[in-house]
């Protein structure tokens, strides 16, 4: 580190860089940036697998979040470093891609870093090492491809097997098959076929968290869940078959764009303009009687007056619901959005067999359920308290997102480090076709496939050398990439026949993300950090200049 970086022009000192700033270059560089990563992946690895400890994050307004999920840890925990930051982005990568294996994608990119560095110690040159990793993860990633096993896309019973592995020790034993089960019934349920090939959005599958009761009260609703209570107590609190409108309108007499004066002298003409807007408010509610609404969902107010005649006609009303719910609502009841109360047809109205306020804890809130065939349904989440139920929400979000790689992408594989020995072996015996250097990065990228298998052992107690030795032994075999590491026996088994399975997809876009991490990583050479002084200079001038101006 220097604190000004000087080079010789014609033998005169010429000042690069500011006073203050921060640089590290060539070995250095690579090695501080090698450890900071490293240490980022020893913090995630005690969580992976079934028996992975738990970790305790405390923000700074002293919220406290108890979680083995590895976004959540990454995301939470307020990391200064660059490289740091830089793993966080990878972890939300793999989340937004796959919706699980963040903890294996960043523990992966931890170990080829630690075989990297022993590389670079050798004096291979980082760019030879991210080429052989490359070379290395297509070999991966084809041989997992082969090996895949193909399923039945709405196989109920795999699918819930996949869900069930991904919330492996994460909640009890008898609440996993049952929220195994409600991911698979909300997957299927929004999963669409568009030109032969299937898409499941699961921003149509709505999670709705409120503490109270236990996780076995947790529930689906076939319909969107809304978190509002009706707007006027004289109106009905339960519609059967009902007819539901949406609008993204006010129920009130629209007031002027700008500040406008209407000049009154007479108490008649006062009493008339109050009648006025009394009827327009009263022919918006014939409208929606004449057209047989039963229920009116709206993103905007409702006037009182309103209320009262919607109440009158025995209409269910329901004010300022989140656009993101109302958009829920069109696809789970088929009713169209509204922008006008006047453009309003039957043909726009959507049904559901049960419209019902409902308390929920110590709140409201409106279910709207037993639609035909809706495109976007609702999880209720309960639980004790606050934290199981956000605990509970993330294991429901993992289950949800790995069966619905499924459907899109009907291959899975063995778990419990069965893929990553499989993958390790495929690649070992491509190594000496490579040749020279690259070899050795072939070689290492095998090395580090092998941390996986290694850090479910040890975080189940379990010897990792022997557990290492026994897999490699079995994947020697015919039928021997079915195996891996069952952490509750403690014994290496076929893990297709015990049903546990995962994902090809969260699989190989691990393998990628972790690649790409650790190439990213290798290939800086340099940093340099600007002063924070000079920063801190900088701003208190602007603020003195805004204090003058």
């Amino acid at each position: 580190m220097s604190q000004a970086v000087l080079t010789q022009i014609g033998g005169v000192p010429v000042l690069v860089l500011k006073e203050g700033t921060q640089r590290a270059f060539g070995k250095e560089a690579l090695r501080l940036n090698i450890m900071i990563a490293r240490a980022i992946a020893e913090v995630m690895r005690t969580t992976l697998g079934p028996k992975g400890m738990d970790k305790m994050l405390i923000d700074s307004l002293g919220d406290i979040t108890i979680t083995n999920d590895g976004a959540t840890i990454l995301d939470e925990m307020d990391v200064q470093h660059p490289i740091a930051k830089l793993l966080v982005e990878i972890s939300k990568s793999q989340e937004e891609e796959a919706g699980d294996g963040t903890t294996t994608a960043v523990v992966l990119a931890g170990a080829l870093l630690e075989e990297a560095e022993k590389l670079l110690e050798k004096n291979i040159h980082p760019t030879v090492i991210v080429s052989g990793f490359k070379k290395a993860l297509d070999v991966a990633a084809e041989h997992l491809r082969k090996v895949a096993i193909p399923v039945n896309r709405t196989d109920v019973d795999t699918l819930r097997k996949i869900a069930m592995t991904s919330m492996g020790g994460k909640i009890s034993e008898t609440v996993k098959e049952y929220f195994a089960d409600l991911a698979v019934k909300a997957v299927l349920q929004v999963a669409e076929e568009r030109n032969g090939k299937w898409y499941v959005d699961l921003d149509n599958i709505q999670i709705v968290k409120k503490h109270g009761g236990s996780l076995l009260d947790t529930q689906l609703v076939y319909g969107i869940v809304v978190d509002k209570e009706v707007v006027h107590a004289a109106m009905p609190k339960r519609v059967v078959n009902a007819k539901i409108a949406l609008l993204d309108a006010p129920l009130e007499v629209e007031k002027p764009e700008i500040d406008a004066e209407i000049r009154i002298n007479d108490p008649t003409q006062m009493r008339a303009f109050l009648e006025e807007e009394e009827r327009i408010l009263r022919g918006y509610v014939d409208k929606l009687k004449s057209l047989g609404v039963t229920v009116l969902f709206t993103t905007k107010g409702i006037d009182d007056i309103a209320q009262y005649y919607l109440a009158k006609a025995g209409i269910l009303a329901v004010r300022r619901v989140k656009r993101s719910d109302i958009e829920k609502l069109v696809r789970a009841t088929g009713a169209r959005l509204v922008t006008s109360i006047e453009d309003l047809t039957e043909a726009d109205l959507g049904f559901a067999g049960l419209v019902e306020e409902r308390r929920v804890g110590d709140e409201k809130m409106v279910f709207v359920e037993q639609c035909k065939n809706p495109k976007a349904v609702s999880i209720l989440v309960r639980g004790g308290f606050e934290r199981l139920v956000d605990e509970a929400e993330r294991n429901l979000d993992d289950a949800l997102s790995v069966v619905s790689d499924v459907v899109e992408d009907p291959y899975i594989l063995p778990a419990g480090g069965a893929a990553e020995i499989e993958a390790a072996k495929a690649v070992r015996a491509f190594a000496p076709k490579v040749g020279g250097r690259e070899q050795y990065a072939v070689e290492a990228f095998a090395r580090a496939l092998e941390v996986i298998p290694k850090a479910l052992a040890e975080n189940a107690g379990l010897d990792p050398i022997d557990i290492l030795t026994e897999l490699t032994h079995k994947h020697e075999q015919t039928d021997g990439w079915k195996y891996g590491l069952d952490v509750y026996q403690g014994k290496v088994v076929d893990m297709v026949s015990l049903g546990l399975v995962e994902p090809l997809t969260v699989k190989i876009n691990a393998l990628k993300v972790a690649v790409e991490a650790a190439s990213m990583i290798l290939r800086i050479d340099e940093i340099i950090a600007a002063s924070k002084l000079e920063k801190e200079k900088e701003e208190k001038k602007e603020e003195k200049k805004e204090e003058f101006d």
